[in-house]
């Protein structure tokens, strides 16, 4: 973006105005200025391709959606002026006093994107097209705001508009008159114009010197000078921050720019330091000053202004932190208590955070005084592979792994951050504990779980761990949370028998409301889920229930390199195969031993789909890597067998009754029609599916009901099927059919149809007859139609739906079918019925994203 014209207005000799400035940070940034020149207005600035687009809005923003505000587009203006306060001389242009009015960071509203730079690129188009919708994130300002083009006053006018949100108000935000960096009116500004930005001795700007204390070893205040270039920006001490994780990797690798640090055993721990006074704090946003007020009282003593993230740990002799130590500490008697910090977040009244990890540390260690109980933790000169090894000799949890030049982003789990684990361990949520019969334990067990969506999904029992004194004090934890039923989304069976113990002593459970938290280490996860031989670590009191998930390492080698690329993943998948193909590429005829049973698979070079030279072997092989994700979609349905024994431009036929026309270890299911008892095929197999495929059905059609409840389904189908229109409009459809069943605490999920549309699922978990799903489908059709009357219909026939996106409910109803979950379709491009998480659904997707090759 050119800045010619901003520098062409200014004379840079005689005003302290800013002449350029870049962005590192990974968050747009916006600013408002007031500005009191020949007449008094408000600056509003957003950061976009390392510039700032900027309005002049005379009367000012409002929170008011009833109004519109005048905005003149005015030249770009550079980065750094999002800092500028101060006094610009009388005689030049825009002469007159600016304070910063309200900052922050804004996003767009109505889609999101995996990095900055997709941001900008669709806020330029919005730009370009007169309309830029966003989200703010200011002091003041909050929620969406729209600015549009107008007419109004010449072609650089628009308008700026509040949209309607929880942060809509009618009282008139600009009596909030003072500046959000100094805290100054503009009156106030004027008077004091000498400690601002631009001008020589000013103690608080970027550049200046500040003196903090340091205690010497004889307990002695000592003067250091501590230079604050490039320290970051201006700031106001941040308060209720949350940490930035790390997320889990499944081994070490090697790379170039990434420091390693020890993973401590222990509470992540943020510690704000301010005017005296000092909050330690959990992830949570827990206090931990008593618990922990060696460390409390040592951050005290450190006479600092600053926010410090690291973590509170106990050590053993040999200096190797013990969770279990830490989780029982109460005094010095229980063992060494040490703070490790890691990074500097906030200092003397600057933001790090949009600075590299190398820049904070480099500050971390000119600032942070020596303290016998609050330490930096080191990064290590090594290789990752190196510095793991040595990990795990010494018994460590693990490593940490981060990119040199990463920012920091409160609350969110990071990519440019890794952890490597020498051992499996797992934050779990107790919904329950047991006790043997004729036991003189307090409890025999813990019954644990992990949080599936807003259900705790059961992940074993934990008989292992605990000490007597732990016991006792974990069942006065207990005792206000015991309830009658279990908290799990199935009753787990407590009793069954193991390997290991086939006839265990008889247990009888005890249920908890699902609030505490604690640790185990574990063996491995067996394929249902549940732990293997897991043994009880410690209690979490830093860590919410509701937020403990099931935590999968990701494949290192693809993490790392999504994260040197600086880019997130496109689309979210349910896991990667690991299987190879099934067929190989030269054989026309080949036989395979499924499940026990034996299929051929012939005319396997013949092309499925023309246009993309997709073969019947390549979609063989396709449904024989992604069975194990496939195969519950189908499991117990009666199939409606689409058959394309030509590919997808070649005759097709539907194909119900099987009878006669399978082999005999094929299920079926039995229905009469025209008065002849016939049978339709029910998947079972991974052998079942490769049969059918073997048929010619690219596509799969199962039934929403299973064949112990035919008549219950266990979802109700909005399938949103367009005519003419954008594929846009089918998301912005999806999107507010969620927002509809939402606003009523519904679930609902969704899928790609593969063709041209969207599919969304409604659990009803078999409670219901079709005839009710139809007519609870119909309601929603209705209540989103309400919504979307432009560019929806409800109308069944085509004619009178008049080119819009049918929202059609009518496959709610036996014996109908749509194409499941990951399914192949007959369609161009050789597409699948893709399932998304709900952030994915979003402007931009394409059906072509996926397909039998992604």
């Amino acid at each position: 973006m050119s800045l010619a014209t901003y520098r062409k207005k200014r004379s840079f000799a005689k005003t302290p105005e800013p002449t350029g400035g870049k962005s590192t940070a990974n968050q747009l940034r916006f600013v408002i200025q007031k500005h009191d020149a020949s007449h008094l207005h408000y600056d509003f600035r957003l950061e976009m391709e390392g510039v700032l687009k900027s309005w002049a809005v005379p009367k000012g923003p409002s929170t008011d959606p009833s109004v519109k505000r005048l905005a003149m587009m005015v030249e770009d203006h550079p980065y750094d002026y999002r800092n500028f306060e101060g006094i610009i001389p009388k005689g030049e242009y825009g002469g007159g006093t600016v304070i910063v009015w309200d900052e922050g960071t804004y996003e767009t509203a109505e889609e999101s994107f995996s990095n900055k730079k997709e941001m900008e690129k669709n806020l330029l188009r919005q730009l370009h097209k007169g309309k830029i919708v966003i989200r703010l994130h200011g002091e003041k300002l909050k929620g969406d705001y729209a600015l549009v083009k107008s007419s109004y006053q010449g072609e650089n006018s628009w308008l700026l508009m509040k949209i309607k949100d929880k942060y809509a108000k009618t009282t008139d935000i600009t009596k909030k008159d003072k500046s959000v960096v100094s805290g100054k009116s503009i009156a106030q500004m004027e008077k004091e114009p000498d400690k601002v930005y631009g001008k020589a001795g000013a103690g608080k700007r970027v550049g200046a010197g500040i003196s903090v204390g340091k205690k010497t070893k004889a307990g002695k205040k000592s003067v250091k000078k501590v230079q604050t270039k490039g320290i970051g920006v201006k700031a106001k001490f941040p308060t209720n921050l949350s940490p930035m994780l790390a997320t889990l990797v499944d081994k070490p690798f090697d790379s170039e720019n990434w420091l390693y640090e020890v993973k401590w055993d222990g509470y992540r721990a943020v510690a704000h330091i301010n005017k005296g006074k000092v909050s330690l704090t959990s992830r949570n946003n827990k206090s931990f000053n008593e618990k922990f007020y060696p460390i409390a009282a040592g951050l005290k003593e450190l006479n600092i202004n600053a926010v410090l993230d690291g973590e509170v740990i106990v050590t053993n002799e040999e200096g190797i932190s013990n969770f279990g130590q830490l989780q029982n500490w109460r005094s010095e008697a229980d063992g060494q208590l040490l703070y490790y910090v890691f990074d500097l977040l906030w200092y003397e009244g600057y933001s790090l955070m949009d600075l590299p990890l190398t820049e904070r540390r480099e500050k971390l260690k000119e600032i942070l005084p020596e303290h016998p109980l609050i330490l930096i933790s080191s990064t290590f000169d090594s290789t990752g592979t190196e510095f793991f090894k040595v990990a795990q000799k010494l018994k460590l949890e693990g490593i940490i792994a981060k990119k040199a030049d990463s920012t920091y982003s409160p609350g969110v789990r990071s990519k440019e951050w890794l952890k490597i684990k020498v051992a499996q361990r797992q934050e779990v949520v107790i919904g329950g504990f047991t006790q043997n019969d004729g036991t003189s334990k307090l409890f025999s067990a813990l019954l644990v779980g992990v949080f599936r969506g807003k259900k705790l999904h059961y992940t074993g029992k934990i008989g292992t761990g605990f000490t007597d004194k732990v016991q006792q004090d974990i069942m006065k934890q207990f005792k206000p949370l015991i309830r009658k039923t279990a908290p799990f989304d199935a009753e787990p069976d407590f009793n069954k028998p193991s390997r290991f113990r086939p006839n265990p002593p008889h247990a009888t459970a005890h249920w908890l409301e699902p609030k505490l938290v604690c640790e185990v280490s574990f063996t491995e996860m067996t394929a249902d889920d549940v732990m293997r031989h897991p043994s009880f670590e410690g209690m979490r009191i830093d860590k919410k229930a509701s937020q403990v998930k099931a935590e999968h390492a990701k494949p290192t080698k693809k993490v790392v390199k999504e994260s040197i690329l600086h880019k997130e993943k496109i689309i979210t998948r349910r896991g990667k195969t690991e299987r190879k193909t099934l067929l190989n590429p030269t054989d026309e005829q080949q036989e395979r031993s499924i499940n026990g049973h034996k299929l051929k698979f012939t005319n396997l070079s013949k092309v499925y789909w023309p246009k993309d030279k997709v073969t019947k072997r390549d979609m063989l092989n396709y449904y024989y890597q992604v069975a194990p994700y496939i195969l519950p979609y189908l499991k117990d349905r009666p199939q409606s067998l689409n058959r394309h024994p030509n590919g997808i431009n070649g005759e097709s036929f539907y194909q119900k009754d099987v009878t006669g026309k399978v082999p005999d270890w094929i299920k079926t299911f039995p229905y009469t029609s025209e008065g002849k008892k016939k049978n339709f095929m029910v998947c079972m197999t991974e052998a079942d599916l490769l049969y059918m495929a073997s048929l010619g059905c690219i596509e799969l059609n199962p039934w929403s009901s299973r064949v112990k409840t035919p008549d219950n389904p266990d979802w109700c189908i909005i399938d949103l099927d367009p005519d003419k229109n954008k594929f846009d409009q089918v998301i912005e459809t999806a999107q507010m059919t969620r927002q509809v069943l939402e606003s009523a605490g519904i679930d609902c999920y969704c899928k790609t149809s593969g063709s041209t549309g969207i599919h969304i699922y409604i659990p009803l978990g078999a409670k219901y007859p079709y005839e009710a799903s139809k007519e609870f489908g119909r309601l929603i059709a209705t209540m989103v139609h309400q919504q979307l009357p432009k560019f929806t219909s409800i109308e069944r026939a085509t004619k009178d739906r008049r080119g819009k996106i049918y929202i059609d409910f009518l496959q709610n109803r036996p014996q109908a079918t749509l194409a499941t979950a990951y399914s192949l379709r007959p369609k161009p491009n050789a597409t699948i019925s893709m399932p998304l998480e709900w952030d994915e659904v979003k402007k931009g997707m394409k059906m072509e994203d996926f397909n039998i090759h992604t």
